[in-house]
């Protein structure tokens, strides 16, 4: 498989891929976890959810649900819509003022639906003409591979899926804080100086709760 994937990345690409663990089991989020029903204590996954199809998101939830422990937390990590939806009416009323800053809000409108219509694979676009016929050739264009938006997130659409699906204690968190214990030492959400990983997130956590709880 390795020797397989190595024929299509190379630079930083090729270089994340030989750093992973052998311990990654790869899954298919439209089925059913591979795990007990109230067997894992803590569920993350960071800039996954927009990928999915609203559907098969929803039906991914609710498996989550399923595996966590009574008590268990979720902590789910996506782009922001209200961020960059509230920076790209800032940046319209700069244009207004200042025309010259025109040429450049493009580029805010990217930030919102670049990866909802996006067609090429990013990598693919960037390689040699012969390079990307092969690439786009064995390995599909930009949703095949998932990597295209198919829906996006702010604090109330999330919120409100969650609790349709029966979680509770839903809380909004940032990156450095959270229901999970010794949070800051797994290092997930800020980079080795202590930073924001990934900009622009948006943090949600919420836990499943036992039937006792959930009637009180």
């Amino acid at each position: 498989m390795r020797a397989i994937v190595s024929l299509f990345l190379k630079g930083e690409g090729l270089k994340r891929f030989k750093a992973l663990s052998d311990n990654i089991m790869v899954i298919n989020t439209a089925k059913r976890l591979p795990f007990a029903s109230d067997s894992i204590d803590i569920v993350y996954h960071s800039h996954m959810l927009e990928h999915l199809d609203r559907d098969i998101a929803r039906k991914f939830l609710l498996e989550v649900k399923r595996v966590l422990k009574t008590d268990g937390i979720q902590r789910i990590v996506v782009p922001d819509l209200e961020k960059v939806c509230r920076t790209y009416i800032s940046h319209i009323s700069l244009c207004e003022s200042n025309p010259c800053e025109a040429s450049k809000h493009d580029h805010y409108v990217a930030a919102i639906i670049e990866q909802l219509v996006r067609k090429e694979a990013f990598r693919t676009s960037k390689q040699t003409r012969l390079r990307r016929f092969v690439e786009n050739a064995f390995l599909g264009d930009a949703r095949r591979r998932g990597e295209t938006h198919q829906w996006l997130y702010d604090r109330v659409n999330l919120t409100v899926l969650l609790f349709e699906l029966g979680y509770k204690n839903i809380i909004l968190q940032n990156f450095n804080t959270s229901l999970i214990s010794n949070w800051r030492q797994y290092g997930l959400d800020f980079d080795k100086h202590g930073n924001e990983y990934k900009p622009g997130s948006l943090y949600v956590e919420a836990q499943k709760l036992n039937w006792t709880k959930e009637k009180g």
